[in-house]
């Protein structure tokens, strides 16, 4: 296959395509386990090749831990990936780190193979949530640290793929990180500092939303096939997507597990597709609302809409025996018995900390792993729309039993599933 021809064909078999080839041998960096020798480079390969994959890979360039080169990029786009090899060349503080070459750029569905076979040392995972199950277990397979995006599934199969997955990097003393970036965020870390330690008690109820307007979407070409219409938009499949509580509001969803150190149990909820009715975008609703419930009780409710001309809102809200925890980027916020709280420091790029922490933790030999609560806080969030779709109340267990979506095969028709009836 050309490395600069777009192709959805299947040129290697499903199983291949998921699971990869046989491992390579580890780099010098990856054998030395994480030995803190400074002056090594961390040679990066980027699969998926859209906005936030291009932004992950600028941001893992401008890293301060140690010297690092990007030298492989891979898309199933061959357009995708010479746009995103243009941006980073022009990417300020990034672009004397590029290092692809022409045989370095690999175009088709099993790109990521030949970018995991390109003696990288990290690879950033940014594709098609869908892909993102397979690419983390044929990353580690290999030996080879991740920084994969959120959310890291669509499934439960998925997610029961991640965390497998994730146990095998921890015993290859891998580092794998997540972009749930809030975990790396000034405010957000002092805030929950503060919970953790009884600033508003016991958290006995939660709010969160990701209310937001419309998104873009690519019109079809007479010659796109079902598959690469749909990926092309993919935000609008749930078998690519998880839907938009899946891939957008989980950043909420986490939130709030988080501060209560706990996952939820079981949910229910209603959504639908009101506004957002044409078939180009797909079949995922247009909004969801969730009532989520812990072990201990406390429950959560969360909202997500994509509607425009409506009250929009993307922040976090925990109500404490004691007072209660307000979070929105920029304001963090305490009130309660203990004393009113404002969170007053630098706020950092969490964005950018999230690929300083990697790094550094690789350089140091002590690898962080965020497998785990990245699985865990995509199941909640599959959970959610598990509920909405069904119309029933659904368990965490039922969730993570829940088998893989999607087709079978990539190279032939996939018409636009439909859209989930409640109640049926």
């Amino acid at each position: 296959m050309s490395s600069h021809r777009p192709s959805l064909s299947s040129e290697s078999s499903r199983r291949g395509f998921l699971a990869g080839s046989a491992a390579l041998a580890a780099s010098p960096l990856l054998a030395a386990k994480g030995a803190s020798r400074r002056d090594d480079l961390i040679r990066v390969g980027l699969v998926g090749c859209g906005g936030r994959g291009t932004g992950a890979a600028a941001q893992a360039l401008r890293t301060s831990a140690g010297p690092v080169q990007l030298v492989a990029m891979g898309d199933a786009f061959g357009d995708r990936l010479d746009k995103s090899h243009k941006n980073l060349l022009n990417a300020k503080g990034a672009a004397e780190r590029v290092n692809v070459g022409d045989k370095q750029r690999f175009v088709g569905l099993d790109a990521f193979e030949r970018v995991l076979d390109s003696g990288i040392d990290l690879v950033i995972l940014a594709t098609p949530p869908h892909f993102r199950p397979a690419h983390f277990e044929a990353a580690v397979e290999r030996g080879v640290h991740v920084f994969m995006e959120k959310p890291v599934a669509v499934d439960g199969w998925g997610v029961r793929t991640v965390l497998a997955a994730g146990e095998k990097a921890k015993e290859k003393r891998l580092a794998v990180g997540v972009g749930l970036q809030r975990h790396h965020q000034a405010g957000y870390i002092e805030t929950m500092r503060r919970v953790h330690a009884g600033a508003i008690g016991d958290i006995v109820a939660a709010r969160c939303y990701w209310n937001m307007g419309s998104l873009w979407h690519v019109d079809r070409a007479p010659e796109m096939s079902d598959i690469e219409w749909q990926m092309r938009n993919w935000l609008y499949f749930a078998w690519l997507s998880g839907d938009h509580i899946v891939e957008q509001h989980i950043h909420n969803l986490d939130v709030i597990h988080w501060a209560k150190q706990a996952w939820p149990v079981r949910a229910c909820g209603m959504g639908g597709r009101q506004v957002r009715t044409d078939p180009r975008f797909g079949h995922i609703y247009d909004h969801h609302a969730v009532h989520y419930e812990y072990a201990d009780g406390a429950f959560l409710f969360s909202q997500c809409r994509q509607i425009d001309g409506c009250w929009n809102s993307v922040s976090e809200h925990l109500i404490g025996t004691e007072g209660r925890a307000d979070m929105d980027t920029g304001n963090w916020r305490i009130t309660g018995k203990k004393g009113d709280w404002r969170f007053e420091g630098d706020n950092n790029d969490p964005y950018q900390t999230e690929h300083d922490d990697l790094h550094a933790s690789i350089r140091a030999g002590k690898p962080i792993n965020e497998a785990e609560y990245g699985a865990k806080s995509t199941l909640s969030a599959i959970l959610g729309r598990m509920a909405t779709y069904s119309g029933k109340m659904v368990t965490w267990e039922e969730a993570l039993a829940s088998p893989r979506i999607g087709p079978d095969r990539y190279d032939g028709p996939y018409p636009t599933p439909p859209v989930a009836t409640p109640g049926q």
